[in-house]
């Protein structure tokens, strides 16, 4: 399906208009499209924001400035045909109700960004929100899979975004670690790790990380890690590295400080 196509699907995608065969399309399509799939979520933030606003009544303090506004306008051109005026303030006028329509998408906008605290409220919001979050989980574990490394890193970029990844999306992230035959993958893959340190399994596999990686970098890298979040389990793993004897010297400096460092 093309760009233009797909694009076309946006807004009923978005109220959820679309059948599960439609919407699979949509999905397809922005998994490879970049553009596209930043047009839909920069959309669905705007329908987002639309989507939290209360309704609200005028209040009588309103109505009564509307009328004193139209006694107002009649005394001073009580020439006028009653219809050349009513009808301004109609819709049957082109101008007025652009503008009209135009204004209230601005203040609705603006209102509910207000009223929410920046967008962050609201159970259309809640569940858009989720929807971006899947997409971009669906977007990393597609780019995870590609055969250039270049694709696998924007991959782990893609991952970073996400608040809550799935555990599909983790198990991803320790296979990148153990097994990516490229470095930077590697590399990337732990710093990402790093910001789900706070996830049940995750210290838990980066410490078996160690005892399979071969890149000085990559081991520095999950030494630090362990250090930094304090990993007692990483002591043994660490001790064997250092008996083993196949470590550069930078490494294995680096591996007896982080030792010292966790059990002090």
């Amino acid at each position: 399906m093309t760009c233009e196509k797909t694009q076309e699907k946006f807004a009923d995608y978005l109220t959820g208009d679309l059948d599960e065969t439609g919407r699979g399309e949509v999905r397809k399509h922005i998994l490879d499209c970049a553009a596209c799939r930043e047009d839909l979520e920069d959309l669905t933030v705007v329908w987002a924001k639309l989507g939290v606003l209360p309704e609200e009544q005028p209040g009588s303090a309103v109505r009564s400035r509307f009328y004193a506004m139209l006694e107002d306008y009649k005394a001073v051109q009580p020439s006028r045909p009653k219809s050349q005026w009513t009808d301004w303030f109609t819709f049957r006028r082109p101008a007025f109700a652009a503008s009209f329509s135009a204004a209230l998408l601005l203040l609705g906008i603006g209102a509910g960004w207000l009223m929410t605290g920046g967008g962050q409220g609201g159970p259309r919001y809640a569940s858009l929100s989720r929807e971006v979050q899947d997409m971009r989980q669906q977007v990393a574990l597609s780019l995870l899979s590609k055969p250039s490394a270049s694709d696998r890193i924007q991959g782990v970029s893609y991952s970073t975004e996400v608040k809550n990844p799935s555990d599909t999306t983790l198990a991803a992230l320790f296979k990148a670690v153990d097994s990516d035959p490229n470095p930077n993958v590697r590399l990337a893959a732990v710093d990402a790790l790093y910001l789900f340190r706070d996830r049940p399994g995750v210290h838990e596999s980066l410490v078996k990380s160690l005892s399979v990686q071969s890149y000085p970098l990559v081991q520095v890298a999950l030494i630090d890690f362990l250090v930094e979040v304090r990993e007692t389990r990483a002591v043994e793993a660490l001790k064997k590295l250092i008996e083993a004897g196949e470590l550069t010297p930078e490494v294995k400096k680096r591996a007896e400080q982080g030792l010292k460092q966790i059990t002090l």
